[in-house]
C-alpha cells in the first residue's frame, strides 16, 4: 500500500492484457537500438538471453516479487516500484541507521541562515551503469523532467513541490525550476519558497533521484533499460516471471556483496518457495504467522520482525454525501471495535491506531483523544446528522485493490461491523490494482481501503500530505483551515518539540472530524534462511540489499 509510498505488496497481480502490452514495451524499448545494428547480420538473433555478455553466477540471492509498475522515479508512487528503483537509482541524501539525512550522491552540503538556501557539493566519483560521470545539471534536468505536465508525475508537487519555481513548472508555466542553479559541475544550489524543516528527508524520495537525459531519450518506455547510478543495475525482467539485478561495479558507496538478487514473480505461494528453498527470504503474512511464531516450530529460530512506519485506514471521500457530514463520518468511526478486530483477524501481531501519526515516528502522541468503540452514541450521530436515520442514507460503496476479487480480512471485518453496529449495507468495489494505486482520484467511491507507509519519519509525511487541502495526496479531498494553518506553522517552526506540538494538535482535529478510520499501524514479519546475513528490513519498509551477504 506512497507514495509515504502507497502500501503495495499484496496487490501483485495484473491482467493479462497489461502483461502482454507491458513485455512487448520492454523488449522493443530496451533492445531496438542492438537489434536496429544486427538485422542485417543477424535477424533472429534479437532476444535478452543472446545479448548477455554474463551468466548468473556467484553468490546470489533469491527473493520473491511483484512486477514493479515502472521503473521511472518520477512515476513510482507505490512501494513495489519503490523497492526496485530504491536498488537501481540514487539520490543527493539517504537515510542512515537512524532514519536521519545522510550524505549520498552529495556527499556535504550547506544551509543558509534563513533556511532557504541549500548548497549541496556532490561526489566526484559517481557514474551511471554506463560510465559517464554524474553533474550537477543531471540533477537539475531530472527535477525539471519530473516537474513538466507531460512527465505526468503524481509525486512531483509532493516532494519538490517546496523548490522556488516547482510550482510554475508543473502548472505548465515555465520550463525551468528558477529555484535549482548548477553553480559548477559538482555544485547545487536550490532555494526554497518557504524555510520548511523537512526538505532534506524530502530528498530521499524516488522523483529527486538523478537519471540520464540521454537514456530517457530512447523513448516512453526507458525504464525499462534503465541507466542508474544504485548499488545494482537491471540485468534481466521478464514480465510475470522473473526480475533480475546484477551488482554495480562502478558503485561509489558500498559495493554489493552479492553478485546477482534475482526476484521471483508470481512464481507460487511465497511461503511454499521459502519452505522448499527456492527463495531465502520470505514475508509472513495471516496464514503462517502462528506457525512462525512458535517457539517450538522450525521456523522460529528464522524470523525477524520489527515495526514499521505504515498505517492502514479507511479513507472518506470527505467532498460528497454521505461523508460531507462530519457525524455520519464519526458515527462510522464510532461504530468499529479496533481492538477486538486486530486481535480477531490479526491475533494482535499489528498495533490498534487511533490516530495518524504511526507509533515509532516522532510527534506520536500517547495521550491522543481516541473516537472510543460506541454504538449507541453513534447512531445518535446520525439521528442528529443531516440524514436523520441510516434508511435515508445513499447507497454507500468501498473501493478495494486486488486481484480475482480478492478482499482483505479486515475490510470483510469492518463491513460485517457496519452492518450490525449501524444497520448499514456497504458494497465493495474491486479495482484492478493498478488502477487503484494510481487511478484512485478518478475510481473512488464514498470511501475506500487505503494504507500509508512513511517515506521518511516525520509527521508532516502522514499529516500534511495526506490531509492539508492543497495536497494533491489529499485523496479523500479532506478541508480544514485550521488544520491547514497548523500544518503550514509546523512546516517551517525551527524548535523540533513546538513543532511536534503543532503537528499533534493538527492530527487531534483530524481524529475529532474522523477525516478517516485510522485501523491499524504495521509490523514487519519475515523468515530469513540461516545462510543469509546483513538482510535488514528498516522502518520504511526499505532494504539495503549491497549490505546483505551470504555465508
Amino acid at each position: 500500500m506512497n507514495s509515504g509510498r502507497i502500501i503495495s505488496a499484496k496487490f501483485t497481480c495484473i491482467s493479462q492484457e497489461l502483461i502482454k502490452m507491458k513485455t512487448n514495451r520492454i523488449i522493443v524499448n530496451a533492445l531496438f537500438l542492438v537489434c536496429a545494428l544486427l538485422t542485417a547480420f543477424l535477424p533472429c538473433a534479437c532476444d535478452f538471453d543472446w545479448i548477455k555478455t554474463t551468466q548468473i553466477s556467484g553468490d546470489v540471492l533469491n527473493l520473491y516479487g511483484d512486477d514493479p509498475y515502472t521503473l521511472d522515479p518520477a512515476l513510482a508512487g507505490d512501494s513495489t516500484s519503490v523497492k526496485y528503483i530504491s536498488q537501481i537509482f540514487c539520490g543527493l541524501v539517504a537515510f542512515g541507521e537512524e532514519l536521519e539525512p545522510v550524505a549520498d550522491i552529495a556527499e556535504r552540503w550547506e544551509v543558509s541562515p534563513d533556511n532557504l538556501v541549500y548548497t549541496f557539493y556532490l561526489r566526484n566519483d559517481v557514474y551511471f551503469h554506463d560510465g559517464k560521470k554524474v553533474k550537477a545539471a543531471d540533477f537539475k534536468y531530472s527535477w525539471e523532467r519530473a516537474c513538466n505536465p507531460s512527465t505526468a508525475s503524481q509525486t512531483a508537487s509532493l516532494y519538490l513541490g517546496d523548490i522556488l519555481g516547482a510550482a510554475e513548472v508543473i502548472n505548465g508555466a515555465a520550463d525551468d525550476i528558477s529555484g535549482v542553479s548548477v553553480v559548477d559541475d559538482y555544485t547545487l544550489q536550490v532555494t526554497l519558497e518557504n524555510p520548511v524543516t523537512y526538505f532534506l528527508e524530502k530528498m530521499s524520495y524516488p522523483v529527486a533521484f538523478v537519471i540520464d537525459q540521454e537514456n530517457v531519450s530512447a523513448g516512453e518506455y526507458w525504464w525499462t533499460a534503465p541507466n542508474g547510478t544504485g548499488p545494482f543495475k537491471l540485468w534481466d525482467w521478464v514480465e510475470g516471471s522473473e526480475l533480475v539485478l546484477q551488482a554495480n561495479d562502478q558503485y561509489y558507496g558500498d559495493k554489493a556483496l552479492l553478485d546477482f538478487v534475482v526476484y521471483k514473480i508470481l512464481s507460487g505461494i511465497e511461503f511454499d518457495l521459502y519452505e522448499t528453498g527456492e527463495i531465502d527470504v520470505c514475508s509472513v503474512g495471516l496464514d503462517n504467522i502462528y506457525r512462525v511464531t512458535d517457539a517450538d516450530g522450525e521456523f522460529y529460530k528464522q524470523l525477524c520482525s520489527s515495526p514499521e512506519l505504515s498505517l492502514m485506514y479507511i479513507c472518506f471521500d470527505c467532498s460528497k454525501p454521505p461523508f460531507n457530514d462530519v457525524n455520519i463520518r464519526r458515527a462510522f468511526a464510532m461504530a468499529i471495535d479496533k481492538t477486538r478486530l486486530v486481535s480477531l483477524v490479526y491475533n494482535d501481531t499489528v498495533m490498534r491506531a487511533d490516530g495518524i501519526i504511526p507509533f515509532g515516528m516522532p510527534g506520536y502522541n500517547e495521550k491522543l483523544s481516541a473516537l472510543s468503540f460506541d454504538t449507541q452514541a453513534a447512531l445518535e450521530l446520525i439521528s442528529s446528522s443531516s440524514y436523520g436515520d441510516v434508511s435515508n442514507l445513499p447507497q454507500i460503496v468501498i473501493t478495494s485493490g486486488g486481484y480475482g476479487g480478492y478482499i482483505s480480512a479486515i475490510l470483510e471485518a469492518v463491513i460485517n461491523e457496519w452492518r450490525i453496529n449501524l444497520g448499514v449495507e456497504v458494497t465493495v468495489r474491486q479495482l484492478d490494482p493498478n488502477e487503484f494505486l494510481y487511478d484512485i482520484m478518478d475510481e473512488k467511491d464514498n470511501m475506500f481501503f487505503w494504507g500509508w507507509i512513511a517515506d521518511y519519519p516525520h509527521p508532516q509525511n502522514f499529516l500534511e500530505i495526506l490531509f492539508s487541502s492543497a495536497s494533491e495526496g489529499n485523496y479523500g479531498e479532506y478541508s480544514n483551515s485550521e488544520v491547514d494553518l497548523l500544518l503550514a506553522m509546523a512546516a517551517v517552526e525551527k524548535n523540533e518539540e513546538a513543532g511536534l506540538e503543532l503537528y499533534r494538535q493538527a492530527e487531534q482535529i483530524l481524529v475529532d472530524e474522523a477525516a478517516c478510520i485510522p485501523l491499524y499501524f504495521g509490523r514487519s514479519y519475515i523468515l530469513v534462511k540461516p545462510y543469509v546475513a546483513g538482510y535488514k528490513i528498516n522502518a520504511l519498509g526499505m532494504v539495503k540489499l549491497n549490505e546483505v551477504y551470504l555465508n
